[in-house]
C-alpha cells in the first residue's frame, strides 16, 4: 500500500458520502476481470484510485471508475496528472466526485460520457 493511499478517513473528506458505491478490490477485479492483485497493481500504477470511505472499512475503488468491464477512459491519465502534481488519492477522489456547475456536473460524470478534454485541461492546470 502506497503512502498517498493509507489515509485515514480522518486525514480529508468524508468520501463516504461523496461517493455512494464503492468496491472492495475482489469486487473491482470481478468488474474488470482481473485478479485482486493486478487491482492492487492498477492502484499502484495510478490507474484506479482507492481510498478508505469509511472509519473501519478497509480501502475500497469507486465503482464509477470502472464502466463496461474497463476502466474509465481518461481516469489513468488524470490520477498520472495528480499524482505528479503531488495529489494522493483521497484529493483526487474529492476533485473528481464534487459537482462543479462550470463542467457542468462532477468531472467524473464528464469522463463516463466521454467529456474528458476540459476535465484533462483542468487536471494539468491544477497540477502545475
Amino acid at each position: 500500500m502506497s503512502e498517498t493511499t493509507a489515509m485515514t478517513p480522518d486525514e480529508g473528506p468524508d468520501l463516504g458520502a461523496l461517493i455512494s458505491d464503492w468496491l472492495d478490490w475482489k469486487a473491482a477485479g470481478e468488474a474488470l476481470g482481473v485478479s485482486v492483485n493486478k487491482v492492487r497493481q492498477y492502484i499502484r500504477e495510478h490507474h484506479l484510485a482507492a481510498a478508505v470511505p469509511v472509519p473501519g472499512a478497509g480501502q475500497k475503488v469507486p465503482a464509477e471508475l470502472i464502466m463496461d468491464g474497463e476502466i474509465v477512459k481518461g481516469v489513468p491519465g488524470l490520477l498520472t496528472v495528480f499524482h505528479d502534481g503531488g495529489y494522493d488519492d483521497r484529493e483526487i477522489l474529492t476533485w473528481l466526485f464534487t459537482v462543479d456547475d462550470t463542467l457542468p456536473g462532477r468531472p467524473i460524470d464528464a469522463l463516463r460520457e466521454n467529456r474528458g478534454s476540459e476535465v484533462k485541461r483542468r487536471a494539468q492546470a491544477m497540477s502545475l
